[in-house]
């Protein structure tokens, strides 16, 4: 059986366009890096930027990209350069008050020739160096070439919507949006020891490692700047320390103003483009809000689009259709079914380059999809709201807990969790004895900084017995939480209780799965942008202000949020209470299928080949799985099961095979060279058709 690429498949002509970036920069004195290996880099990103693709190459440094236009649609085709043409960028995101910034850079002295935000940061770094990433409001990965210098600057947004990844190999960087743009050109084909542990313990890998030995990721809120020899990343951001409530100068009415008017600000930035904008809708208070405001914004009928199941437990279709009467919105819904999750995973997979814990990314996959057909390119989600102004469960877990272990004799408040977690608790043998011995806390383990997700983590930790005797060998020695503890913000295990759960799943999940496996990634995979107001660096910077008890009151999540939205939402939308996305998990097994992928790579001849786990150990949970009725099987032992098929998936489309086949040749539109390869007889202000005695083959891949 051969687990195929979905870049293999033959997919419609019509496509919309998305970024991506990549680039070489040498590190010493070696040949120029070349127009081939710059195609062979962004061609696997194809889908990112179908629309248009250029190339920039001088004696030391190559740059390439493809571009979404949305803003400055008939111009600013890239990489741009500055006047002099001394410093170029490539560019993936948004800056959203990029308007604010050209006016002021106008002002300065500075001229621009298109109307891109593209060419506003360009001048924004010639203006300000690395400080000019204070001064963005956005989501971005970009890469400016200062050819005077011989410096490379690359730099990602504050909470990581856009993703950037590079490795030092053979005297050169190579970076990209996307791993497989590196792979492409480099040998190295491993997965990481320490990252499959990791994704066992926190259901991500931790900030700036990845799934694949040797190549990084920038991580959230850090620049590198390079000259000469390898670096590390520095912090420009990091998520703001939180101040005694008493420095808190603000009542909660005058509180609960201030925000509304911020994240009606943030939608209101959010809606600058030139093609129209939609937004996803749960049915939840997150995205009911966004929503909401950008109806108020919205010159025509605002588009939604959400997801419904045809499992019962997941579906939120009801709420849907609420919102969707109470704004008069032109819906669109997508069902989705066990089946299509076990079909769609592999692809998803291959998008998002990390195994995975959960399921939840295949319907999303499916969403944007969705999205795609209907003619939209941008779309406005909910996302971040429950991070900021705590909506998780898990915070709600740890207050009672936190309750529970100063009195250990309380009886009723540890029934709460109950309601809380409903999908772990309906096995009826899981009574008094199970809560306390799952969810039990001793007083001396309050002081633990990460008590907040202590369960969370103990259920990964017991999932590691999954690995073959040779991958628990290698992570002998190594405590994933250590590493954690040298990442964390200084000052991180003084802070409180609330906060520190909230930095937790910040750094964790939030950049590592929420807004990458299941935001850009499967968004980009149909060419679609999504936008996250609650996400505006003025939002978090003042959520984070905030006292904990304005954002969670009793066991009531998101207090503040749901004060600032009574006018504008039905009741029953505005008092629901929080409903987790999730997506069925044990189904994706137990679905309807003839023999296919999930059975050939569980069996034991695979799994023995590839070597990450125990083929006896991951048998028998398949097995009972696959016995136990439904419902009845642990949450963590669903995920155990799905991170060693998504692993093996990642295994075989990566690392199984020497190259990427199926992937279609992309033929840059523009490709200029530096003033240093001039004496090749071309001028690099002018736009070229590449041929350099090699066919890269049509734009369409004819």
């Amino acid at each position: 059986m051969v687990l195929r690429r979905p870049e293999g498949r033959q997919r419609p002509a019509r496509r919309i366009k998305v970024c991506g970036i990549a680039g070489i920069i040498n590190m010493a004195d070696q040949p120029p890096p070349t127009l081939e290996q710059m195609v062979t880099m962004i061609s696997p990103l194809r889908y990112r930027g179908p629309d248009q693709s250029g190339v920039y190459l001088d004696h030391r440094v190559a740059l390439g990209h493809l571009r979404l236009s949305i803003i400055g649609i008939d111009g600013g085709i890239q990489p741009i350069c500055n006047e002099t043409g001394e410093l170029w960028i490539v560019y993936n995101g948004e800056a959203y008050n990029y308007l604010e910034l050209k006016r002021e850079l106008l002002a300065r002295g500075h001229r621009f020739s298109t109307q891109t935000d593209t060419e506003v940061l360009l001048h924004l770094y010639e203006e300000y160096g690395p400080a000019c990433l204070d001064r963005i409001n956005g989501q971005f990965a970009f890469a400016i070439w200062d050819s005077t210098k011989g410096e490379l600057f690359l730099a990602r947004d504050r909470v990581g919507v856009r993703p950037l990844y590079y490795t030092w190999s053979g005297g050169q960087l190579l970076f990209a949006s996307e791993i497989k743009a590196i792979l492409a050109v480099t040998g190295r084909r491993e997965l990481d020891p320490e990252a499959i542990g990791q994704l066992f313990v926190f259901w991500s890998t931790l900030p700036g490692r990845t799934f694949f030995a040797g190549i990084e990721a920038l991580p959230p809120g850090h620049y590198l700047q390079v000259k000469g020899q390898p670096s590390r990343p520095k912090a420009y951001w990091r998520i703001p320390a939180l101040p005694p409530e008493e420095h808190f100068r603000l009542g909660l009415s005058e509180a609960t103003e201030r925000f509304a008017e911020l994240l009606e600000d943030a939608v209101r930035l959010r809606l600058r483009a030139d093609v129209p904008v939609g937004a996803y809708l749960s049915g939840g208070l997150d995205s009911s809000i966004i929503a909401t405001l950008i109806a108020r914004h919205c010159k025509s009928r605002l588009k939604t689009f959400s997801l419904g199941f045809a499992d019962a437990a997941f579906d939120e279709s009801l709420a849907q259709e609420e919102m969707v009467r109470h704004l008069g919105t032109d819906h669109r819904r997508v069902l989705v079914e066990d089946q299509q999750i076990r079909r769609l995973l592999p692809e998803t997979v291959w998008h998002c380059e990390q195994a995975t814990l959960r399921s939840s990314p295949v319907p999303m996959f499916l969403l944007s999809q969705l999205v795609h057909s209907e003619g939209y390119k941008v779309v406005l989600s909910g996302e971040g709201a429950d991070e900021m102004l705590g909506g998780y469960h898990i915070f709600k877990e740890a207050k009672v807990r936190d309750y529970w272990g100063r009195r250990p004799g309380s009886a009723r408040r540890p029934r709460l969790l109950e309601r809380l977690y409903p999908y772990i608790f309906n096995n009826p043998s899981r009574g008094r004895s199970f809560l306390q011995e799952f969810f039990s806390a001793k007083p001396e383990q309050l002081q633990d900084p990460f008590f907040s997700h202590a369960v969370r983590w103990g259920g990964g930790i017991r999932n590691l017995t999954f690995l073959s005797a040779e991958y628990r060998s290698c992570l002998s020695g190594y405590d994933p939480r250590e590493e954690l503890g040298r990442w964390l913000p200084e000052g991180f295990a003084g802070r409180d209780l609330f906060c520190r759960a909230q930095v937790l799943e910040i750094e964790l999940f939030l950049a590592g799965f929420l807004l990458s496996s299941q935001g850009d990634r499967v968004a980009m995979a149909h060419s679609v942008e999504m936008r996250h107001p609650f996400l505006d660096y003025r939002v978090i910077d003042f959520a984070f202000r905030l006292p904990a008890k304005w954002k969670m009151r009793g066991l009531q999540e998101k207090y503040l949020l749901r004060r600032s939205c009574r006018n504008l939402l039905p009741p029953r939308i505005a008092d629901r209470p929080k409903h987790p996305y999730r997506a069925p998990v044990s189904a994706l097994f137990t679905a309807t299928a003839s023999a296919d992928y999930v059975d050939e790579l569980l069996s034991g001849p695979s799994l023995k080949a590839s070597g990450y786990f125990d083929a006896a150990k991951v048998a028998r949970l398949y097995q009972r799985v696959l016995e136990a009725p439904s419902g009845t099987v642990g949450e963590f032992a669903n995920m155990a099961l799905m991170g060693v098929l998504s692993t093996e998936i990642l295994h075989r489309q990566f690392l199984a095979s020497a190259s990427y086949k199926g992937v279609r040749r992309v033929s840059p539109d523009l490709v200029r060279y530096g003033a240093e390869r001039r004496t090749e007889g071309r001028d690099w202000t002018s736009a070229t058709s590449p041929t350099d005695g090699r066919d890269h083959g049509t734009a369409d891949g004819a």
